[in-house]
């Protein structure tokens, strides 16, 4: 992991109750760094919402609210309206969601958000299914992996959210992952001064919903990266640029090996996993090189 200066503005404090080892928290803390004071956060039900905080508690020095899993980005929309009609344009509104407030039951309203060009900042923590309420499988939730609703692996593939937006002609979005925090950030500090809509996408491995010890997140963040399973890129003026590209990608049982949601594989499945990344990731590279 890429060395980072000590984040001091202290937006998110110690002592908040996630998981050990959970990526998300090491997102939202960089995040805030970036994004600085003059943020307002939008956290729908999720892992996220321990920031978010109850009652009269909050985790987050900065305004915000907690809205329902599927409207974060017509929250922040909103949000975005209400500033802009007092002359505010210097605030950032970000949303803040999992994969399922995402990709499943808040897809509408983030479709909605970038159709309008609303000037918000979208984030999705990425951890492959809904962990919070059980680890049900998502349509983030990769093939053949195990969830509560997909004992036995799951039999399609994930849904692409970059190509989502990026056919809604979004001004930026990015994928990114917590084991290269400097690109993280730098993601986050385009996505921020982006005229519009912005998006980015990142990675977050789960110790609980994955199962895995805690303190492997960092090696299987990056092991996701150099197995062809996470693909960094950013797109921005219509144009693709591919930020990591393995010259040669390491065996699949690099990432899957320490993760009991891959347990139940026999060695011939474990070989059709590897067949099926190997191949969409070389078609996908071929197709983000055609966009650059």
């Amino acid at each position: 992991m890429h060395d980072i200066k000590h984040i001091s503005k202290g937006l998110v404090p110690h002592g908040v109750s996630a998981c050990a080892g959970c990526g998300m928290e090491l997102i939202i803390r960089n995040v805030m760094d970036v994004l600085g004071e003059d943020t307002i956060i939008v956290i729908p039900p999720g892992c996220s919402a321990l920031f978010s905080g109850y009652g009269e508690e909050t985790a987050l020095k900065i305004p915000g609210f907690q809205g329902n899993l599927e409207n974060t980005a017509a929250c922040a929309a909103g949000i975005r309206a209400a500033l802009n009609a007092k002359g505010n344009t210097h605030t950032t509104v970000v949303g803040f969601a999992g994969d399922g407030a995402t990709v499943d039951i808040g897809l509408q309203s983030l479709s909605g958000a970038i159709e309008r060009r609303d000037k918000i900042l979208y984030i999705c923590y990425d951890n492959e299914a809904y962990m919070n309420t059980g680890i049900q499988g998502s349509s983030s939730t990769p093939f053949m992996a195990s969830t509560t609703t997909t004992p036995t692996g799951k039999r399609t593939g994930r849904k692409d959210l970059m190509q989502i937006v990026i056919a809604h002609d979004i001004p930026y979005a990015a994928t990114a992952s917590i084991h290269n925090l400097t690109d993280l950030r730098r993601k986050v500090q385009k996505a921020k001064e982006t005229d519009g809509p912005s998006l980015l996408h990142i990675h977050t491995p789960c110790p609980t919903g994955w199962r895995y010890d805690p303190s492997k997140t960092i090696e299987l963040a990056k092991a996701a990266v150099q197995t062809g399973c996470w693909v960094l890129y950013e797109y921005e003026n219509e144009k693709v640029t591919i930020n990591s590209k393995p010259k040669e990608l390491k065996p699949l049982e690099d990432y899957i090996k320490i993760q009991g949601r891959f347990k139940g594989l026999s060695a011939e499945q474990r070989q059709e996993l590897q067949e099926y990344t190997k191949t969409s990731y070389e078609k996908y590279i071929k197709k983000l090189e055609s966009m650059a």
